[in-house]
């Protein structure tokens, strides 16, 4: 059960507490919702019917980023989506769970298969489907477009909105943390593999 949620919800202007970035150094795994979070939450469709998503470069940058120093991400949404698979795929997420209404069960298989604990994952959602996730992991992020519930559970609401590069504000924010992000930054060339933001 996460712990670290303050009495009101925290914003990125606020300086974060100790507590809370400390929380920030256990964490692995980044847990991903789709829609509202690496979209903008709107849901195109082109004349045939098919849909369509428009996802940030920044965004996928910030997954390349999170693997190459070894930690794991996982794509979250209650939605199935043609586009979305094949994001997961150009990126090569580790969990890719996709339709899926009761997002806890997902949260329970996850650190049961992989031996994780709740803290070492970071869960970013904006709406109340992802409430039951939000309030046990670790580190429970939001973004400003998210309802008012959502990000009273939250330790940190991203300046950034939803996709427009929010993932990637908050890789970075972990990885400052962790003491890993100038391994980035002195690094050369293109992520390995398909990572290709």
């Amino acid at each position: 059960m996460n712990s670290n949620v303050p009495e009101s919800s925290a914003s990125s202007a606020q300086v974060l507490s100790d507590r809370i970035r400390s929380s920030f150094l256990k964490v692995t795994f980044l847990l991903l919702d789709v829609d509202g979070i690496q979209t903008d939450g709107r849901l195109p469709f082109d004349a045939d019917g098919r849909e369509c998503k428009t996802f940030h470069v920044f965004d996928g940058a910030g997954v390349a980023y999170w693997k190459r120093v070894g930690h794991r991400v996982g794509f979250l949404s209650g939605r199935e989506s043609i586009p979305v698979r094949k994001r997961a795929e150009e990126l090569g997420v580790h969990e890719l769970h996709l339709g899926r209404g009761r997002k806890i069960e997902v949260l329970e298989d996850i650190c049961s298969r992989l031996g994780l604990s709740e803290e070492q994952i970071c869960y970013m959602g904006d709406d109340f489907l992802d409430l039951p996730v939000l309030r046990r992991v670790g580190v429970p992020i939001t973004v400003p477009q998210a309802r008012p519930e959502v990000k009273e559970s939250c330790v940190y609401i991203t300046e950034t909105p939803a996709g427009q590069g929010a993932v990637r504000e908050v890789v970075e924010l972990l990885l400052k943390a962790q003491g890993r992000f100038q391994e980035i930054l002195e690094a050369t060339g293109l992520p390995p593999g398909r990572e290709r933001p």
